[in-house]
């Protein structure tokens, strides 16, 4: 026979009958599962859920690397074909391990961009170079094939002579003749006129009149008509006598020299040296006309030793570049060319006019390279004033298109 006692405060829930002690074990043990059992299962369906998750992500990034892996390797077939398809035209072919002996493993830096870094090296018979090598993330290589396809055909004093070129695996590099003098960025962009002074104006004048002629060989000199894109000071590259070579073709479309129909995608060039019609389509057609806007930003730059992609001249003023420079030389020249001045003013007041006529809105009023090379060496009186241009405030990066579009080169 059981005996029940009374349970104390404390003991409360473990005297009471077996049945009752029972009972509350049993009960406090079927939560206890119920919470181990959705433990067990959130546990389960988490690690499920990584595993999952870890799976597709796997895939995903296994799927994007051959897929990427293809992509390259198709590239790289694709450019083996054009370098063998136009091999006549391409120069010698180096061994990315010959470049590696030419820089001593490229020690001397002489510069860095967004897609390459070049260094100075050393060809086998003593000549001095620039090896540009190209960054691996470029991409489909189209700014090594386009160099190689536009310079590697060019002969003339006023564009940079690519030596050797290679293309070993991922490592593609184009090596060119070395320019002592750097580019004439440098001697056009200081605060003082010392670099400006060291140059003078009738050096500064012959470096017109060399990029001239060396667009005018880029534009005429070859069945097919070669555009630079990005015209401006700092592709402007100088020999050891201050003779001026166009460089850095990355950019450069190749087309018939008559007029055909080209796909560009979105805007090329550089902000500050863009002719309108890049941006503003109902402008004009794309043509070769491009560069001589280019040119024509670049001679006003040189005159008015302000960096034309400041859009601001001051700071009371918004006035965009080309238009503060028409007033401010025509308040100061008068551009009056009866009344006697000595050679210097000659020569700037050429680049004036010459760099006015280049940067018209309309493409169809501008001139051609051959033309602007007459008027440069031609005599002052024969020059007309043109008209002042009327002038589109530059846009955002932003607002540029990306999309591609079909255009005209006339």
């Amino acid at each position: 026979m059981k005996v029940f006692r009374p349970a104390t405060s404390v003991q409360f829930f473990t005297c009471h009958a077996v049945y009752e002690i029972t009972r509350i074990h049993w009960t406090c043990s079927t939560a206890a599962g119920r919470i181990k059992l959705k433990l067990v299962l959130l546990a389960g369906v988490s690690a499920a859920a990584v595993v999952l998750i870890s799976t597709i992500l796997f895939t995903f990034r296994r799927r994007k690397y051959l897929l990427n892996l293809k992509g390259k390797t198709q590239n790289h077939k694709d450019i083996e074909l054009f370098l063998k398809n136009n091999e006549k035209f391409t120069p010698r072919r180096y061994n990315y391990s010959v470049l590696k002996k030419m820089t001593n493993s490229f020690s001397d830096n002489l510069g860095k961009g967004g897609f390459a870094s070049v260094y100075r090296g050393k060809l086998p018979d003593g000549h001095l170079v620039a090896v540009k090598i190209l960054k691996e993330s470029k991409g489909n290589g189209e700014e090594f094939i386009n160099e190689v396809a536009s310079i590697g055909k060019t002969s003339h004093v006023n564009v940079v002579a690519l030596l050797v070129f290679c293309f070993e695996g991922s490592k593609r590099a184009l090596i060119y003749e070395f320019m002592p003098n750097g580019s004439l960025e440098k001697f056009m962009c200081s605060n003082t006129s010392i670099s400006k002074c060291q140059l003078g104006w009738e050096k500064l004048f012959q470096i017109a009149v060399g990029v001239a002629k060396g667009i005018e060989y880029l534009h005429q000199g070859f069945n097919t008509r070669i555009l630079h894109f990005d015209i401006k000071p700092h592709n402007i590259l100088l020999d050891e006598e201050l003779n001026p070579k166009i460089s850095d073709f990355g950019l450069a479309k190749l087309c018939p020299n008559r007029s055909s129909i080209v796909s560009m995608l979105g805007a090329r060039g550089t902000i500050g040296y863009i002719a309108p019609e890049i941006v503003y389509r109902n402008v004009g057609d794309i043509s070769y006309k491009l560069d001589v806007y280019s040119y024509g930003m670049m001679l006003l730059e040189m005159v008015g030793e302000t960096k034309n992609t400041d859009v601001r001249v001051d700071h009371s003023s918004e006035k965009y570049f080309p238009d503060w420079i028409y007033e401010h030389l025509k308040q100061n020249f008068e551009l009056d060319f009866n009344r006697v001045v000595n050679e210097d003013e000659v020569s700037k007041r050429k680049m004036v006019i010459v760099g006015l006529w280049c940067i018209q809105t309309d493409p169809k009023t501008r001139p051609s390279m051959s033309k602007v090379i007459e008027m440069l060496e031609g005599s002052m009186e024969s020059l007309q004033i043109p008209p002042k241009p009327y002038f589109l405030q530059p846009r955002a990066a932003e607002n540029f298109s990306t999309s591609e579009s079909l255009v005209t080169l006339s």
